[in-house]
């Protein structure tokens, strides 16, 4: 006498709950809309039954995991947080399961993390490329798996079959820039993101287009990269802070700058806004609470993730769709520690 216990099906389930296999395999895959009243049926047979989705099994019958790779760098980062919680949200609504990497803007870790992914057959890839945006391209194509490249647009690289989604920097930080010289300051400094980021290249093109707009001509030793590591502003800020004639007002290009540059300025005894004005391009749930609070580009973070995954969908559901790359405008935050008066 066997006693082996036979697995329970989704037959089991249908039966139990009084309904198709079909209707229990559309509750488990969300294929289809089931009435809510038939949905607690279903979840209720489940758990009595203590049936199991075997996606395994179901993935060599369809081909497909449900499931999405997301490639991003520093998830410690709010930015990426709130973006990846948005991403999620959407993917799970639509029945898939996110691997998410960190590739800790590192070209060789990224190149490892993606090829692991794509080992485990995700159906598909959202990826914040690091600045070899070239390898990340060709490491996708060459395994034709659809993706979406966020935040970081490239330029001059050819990204047929695949879609992009970022944030529009060009004027976006010049905006910012005039928000500065539009209130009497002419030594504005920047401390922008990591060098060679699509995103750090362009918002620092973006603050020379705000200064030539103002008729004010760049100090170059006003404009620094920050740093890699945990205090990425500190360096930056005191070689800026040392030059003859510093600067009275400063931008900071991401949050992570701005965290460690108040930090920095804190250590240094010196007030925001009163010896130093100071504005971020990126807010954060927390800025207002900032004493001073804090003046910023909000960049609209769920919008972005919301339109990655409504690309990646597209593209999965037809992959022969043209390439489409949007950027989304962000808003200024007006507050406080830019020292600039509120308009009446």
């Amino acid at each position: 006498m066997s006693n082996t216990i036979e697995p329970v099906t989704m037959q089991d389930v249908a039966r139990a709950a009084n309904v198709s296999q079909s209707t229990v395999s559309h509750v488990l895959n969300k294929t289809r809309r089931v009435s809510p009243d038939v949905v607690e049926r279903v979840n209720i047979a489940i758990e009595q039954t203590g049936y199991t989705n075997d996606i395994i099994a179901r993935s060599l019958r369809t081909g497909r995991t449900n499931t999405v790779g997301l490639a991003v760098s520093a998830i410690s980062n709010p930015y990426f947080g709130e973006v990846v919680h948005a991403i999620e949200r959407e993917l799970s609504s639509a029945g898939y399961t996110i691997i998410l990497v960190d590739s800790h803007d590192d070209p060789s870790r990224e190149k490892t993390v993606l090829a692991e992914l794509l080992s485990r057959r995700v159906d598909a890839v959202i990826v914040a490329p690091s600045e070899e945006v070239a390898t990340v391209v060709r490491q996708l194509r060459a395994r034709s798996v659809p993706a979406v490249l966020f935040d970081r647009i490239p330029e001059g690289i050819d990204l047929t079959g695949l879609d992009a989604i970022g944030v529009e920097n060009l004027e976006s930080m010049a905006s910012l820039v005039n928000h500065f010289t539009s209130a009497g300051h002419s030594r504005i400094a920047m401390i922008a993101g990591r060098a060679g980021l699509t995103t750090s290249e362009e918002r620092v093109s973006g603050f020379r287009l705000g200064m030539a707009r103002a008729g004010i001509e760049v100090d170059e030793n006003f404009i620094a990269y920050s740093d890699p590591g945990e205090q990425p502003a500190e360096g930056p800020l005191r070689r800026i802070l040392n030059v003859a004639n510093s600067p009275t007002a400063i931008i900071t290009a991401n949050n992570m700058v701005t965290i460690d540059a108040m930090r920095t300025l804190r250590a240094l005894n010196m007030t925001v806004p009163d010896d130093l004005a100071l504005a971020s391009f990126d807010d954060f749930v927390w800025a207002d609470f900032f004493h001073p609070r804090l003046t910023a580009i909000a960049q609209p973070l769920a919008e972005l993730g919301h339109r990655a995954v409504t690309l990646l969908l597209e593209r999965l559901e037809n992959p022969d769709l043209p390439t489409r790359v949007e950027t989304l405008k962000p808003t200024l935050m007006h507050r406080d520690s830019c020292g600039v008066i509120h308009a009446t």
